[in-house]
C-alpha cells in the first residue's frame, strides 16, 4: 500500500509539506490533507482532518476570505 504522506512523497512539496495548520494553529506540522471549505480547498493537519470528519472541529471561514483577495 502506498504511503503518500511520508518520505519521498513529500520531498517535492514546499518545506517538505510542513507549516501552520489553519484550524489548530500548530506550527511545523505536516499540512498534507485537503479539505474543502466554502468552495475553496485548504490543506490541514492529520488530527484536524479527523476532528472535522467526526464533527468535533469546524473549518475556518478565513479560507474563503483569503481566496477572494
Amino acid at each position: 500500500m502506498s504511503k503518500a504522506h511520508r518520505g519521498k512523497g513529500i520531498r517535492e512539496l514546499a518545506f517538505h509539506g510542513r507549516g501552520e495548520c489553519p484550524v489548530c494553529k500548530r506550527t511545523n506540522v505536516k499540512i498534507l490533507y485537503e479539505q474543502e471549505s466554502g468552495g475553496v480547498k485548504i490543506k490541514i493537519c492529520k488530527t484536524c482532518r479527523a476532528a472535522v470528519k467526526h464533527g468535533k472541529k469546524s473549518l475556518p471561514v478565513i479560507a474563503a476570505e483569503a481566496a477572494a483577495t
